[in-house]
């Protein structure tokens, strides 16, 4: 069953409830939502009772023009056991016959302001998002200079202390211990905290704080779009790590590749400030700067330009 359900869009986007309030918790199964124009006009062939439907000014100003049977007869049809939730756009008067209807058998309708054409976008948007494929990481996830960073590794390598050390530079905490990733287009990784481990963070020898109450608002995101992991792994004396970044390694999550860089970790390494630096060379990498890449084909160059200058000189 989904996760998603009429209460939280309605939370989500501050909606007024009109009848139905007994199925506030009923589940939304998907992210495509429905106008019932041609039901209204009687035909029901493809009706897609389980899609949240949203009515606007052209199916209700249609259906005030029907006589009482048809109104009457539209409406009990439209109110599916499987219609999830009616929506009502504009702030326009829910027709009586819906508000009865829904309420008998427990179907929300609900009422917003917004014209129905830029709600429609938004909540497509958000169940989209929501509905989207999941899978649950172990890391830890923040937000360092808008690059969605995933710090992952052992247990107890020093994941959070990191992620607080973040905290305290000015970065955002998004999720701790266990990250939900979802899969909302190919490569477009969401990231967010279960409920109940939101906001908090988890300090050996401390406990659990409250990034939040600690930190205030601003040191913390609900969500963030995953761009690069970084795998903090024990310093290994035998392992050669990569000095120059010139191969750029991915790792994959679902069907997705993300950015993964491996940290060495041992006393008197900063790794705050390491993967800060990461973070703002990946901007670079995206904005053409690959100091890696121009470092490389200096020193090219420059073998190039010895090479030369010695056949010269034997020639001489």
């Amino acid at each position: 069953m989904s996760d998603v359900t009429v209460e939280d869009v309605q939370n989500r986007f501050g909606l007024v409830i009109l009848a139905g309030e007994k199925g506030i918790e009923r589940n939304i199964l998907t992210s495509d939502i429905s106008r019932p124009g041609l039901e209204m006009a009687g035909y029901f062939d493809f009706y897609l009772a389980t899609r949240i439907q949203i009515l606007g000014k052209t199916e209700l100003s249609f259906f005030n023009k029907l006589g009482d049977a048809d109104r009457q007869d539209r409406m009990d049809r439209l109110c599916s056991k499987d219609t999830p939730a009616f929506i009502i756009a504009h702030n326009m008067q829910c027709p009586i016959e819906l508000k009865q209807i829904a309420e008998e058998r427990g179907i929300p309708v609900l009422q917003t302001d917004l014209p129905t054409t830029r709600f429609s976008g938004m909540l497509t948007n958000y169940l989209e998002g929501q509905l989207a494929p999941m899978t649950i990481v172990h890391g830890v996830l923040v937000d360092v200079y808008g690059i969605g960073v995933l710090i992952t590794g052992k247990s107890g390598v020093g994941k959070s202390e990191t992620a607080l050390e973040l905290v305290k530079r000015g970065h955002r905490l998004v999720a701790d211990d266990a990250v939900e990733i979802r899969q909302v287009a190919k490569n477009v990784l969401i990231g967010n905290s279960p409920k109940l481990l939101r906001h908090m963070l988890e300090i050996r020898g401390v406990g659990i704080i409250d990034m939040m109450m600690l930190f205030g608002a601003s040191a913390v995101k609900d969500d963030k779009r995953i761009l690069m992991v970084i795998n903090l792994e024990a310093w290994n004396p035998d392992k050669v790590y990569d000095r120059l970044g010139l191969d750029e390694k991915k790792m994959k999550i679902m069907d997705s590749e993300v950015t993964k860089l491996t940290v060495p970790v041992r006393p008197g390494r900063n790794l705050s400030v390491i993967i800060e630096v990461a973070a703002m060379d990946y901007r670079m990498k995206r904005l053409g700067i690959n100091a890696a890449e121009t470092f490389s084909n200096k020193l090219n160059m420059a073998i190039s330009q010895d090479a030369t200058k010695s056949d010269e000189e034997g020639k001489e």
